[in-house]
């Protein structure tokens, strides 16, 4: 009868082991004691924060900083736009690169290596931000919901990635059964391509609706409506509005430096809110879907 018998470790083994796992618990406080202290500071009071007594729990629980936030109505129409966008801008990203890395990961499309170049090139040298905002401007998207989702529309970065998951995954054996079955180059993509792409799929979700949410600099050239303000553009008024300083009212400007400081940590946690929600449901494909998109890219 065999038993099982475990190899010994040598010393220098156990030490680099030691050495190993001492490091990634230094590095899991190092990333997990901010996110801790961000949510402790939003629950406690505005003195206990600006005094410095926060560092692990709350302090003096409260739930002023959220009621502060949440009393704006302005809030709860930045949530309703920025879901628009998020929504909208992912299928539309989604759809455009898509269709644009497919084609370039088959070797018979014509020029795919040209287009690949001036791609690549965009990445390297880009306009500016004066030609882009005239290019909105002519378009006439400026103060459109539009205006934050055209322009975003196309990522090189991601198209790069799909274009390699598409190569090292379908294969031409598979395009050429199909086109001998009188499958066409849409069906191919619908029927065959699609429901084999679901990690990259995962990770373009994950990335367009990021992006999306966390936009903040379009919507400020480009917003002029309050109504159509994402929620990140909200989020700044209200901070600014409430650490205006009144220099005749020292009590009153104490008050809302002290509030301000509390509904900075309150602002981080509603924003960072829907994309900690999204990202358990995608985190099983993400590693898969950037692994094999990132190989040979």
């Amino acid at each position: 009868m065999l038993t099982k018998r475990s190899i010994k470790e040598s010393p220098g083994d156990r030490m680099l082991l030691a050495v190993i796992y001492a490091c990634l618990t230094i590095g899991m406080l190092v990333v997990l004691y901010p996110l801790i202290y961000i949510l402790s500071a939003s629950f406690s009071s505005p003195f206990a924060v600006v005094s410095g007594k926060v560092w692990l729990y709350p302090v003096d629980f409260t739930l002023i900083g959220y009621e502060t936030v949440f009393k704006n109505a302005q809030v709860l129409v930045g949530y309703g736009n920025s879901l628009l966008y998020a929504t909208i801008g992912t299928l539309v990203s989604l759809t455009v690169t898509i269709m644009m890395a497919y084609p370039l990961s088959r070797k018979t499309f014509y020029g795919r290596n040209v287009l690949m170049f001036i791609l690549t090139f965009t990445m390297l040298f880009g306009g500016g931000l004066i030609p882009l905002y005239l290019v909105v401007k002519n378009l006439h998207l400026i103060d459109s919901r539009w205006s934050l989702i055209l322009p975003q529309a196309i990522g090189v970065f991601q198209i790069i990635i799909a274009r390699t998951f598409f190569q090292n995954t379908i294969p031409d054996e598979l395009v050429d059964a199909a086109e001998m079955d009188g499958c066409s180059d849409v069906g191919f993509l619908i029927r065959v391509v699609l429901p084999l792409s679901k990690p990259i799929i995962a990770v373009m979700v994950l990335l367009f609706a990021v992006g999306q949410w966390n936009a903040y600099f379009d919507a400020l050239l480009y917003i002029k409506s309050s109504e159509l303000y994402p929620l990140q553009l909200v989020l700044r008024n209200i901070l600014l509005l409430n650490t205006s300083e009144n220099p005749t009212d020292i009590s009153e400007t104490l008050r809302r430096q002290g509030l301000a400081e509390l509904m900075k940590y309150s602002l981080i946690v509603v924003s960072s809110l829907p994309v900690l929600i999204l990202y358990p449901f995608v985190q099983k494909h993400f590693v898969q879907g950037v692994m094999i998109g990132s190989l040979k890219g």
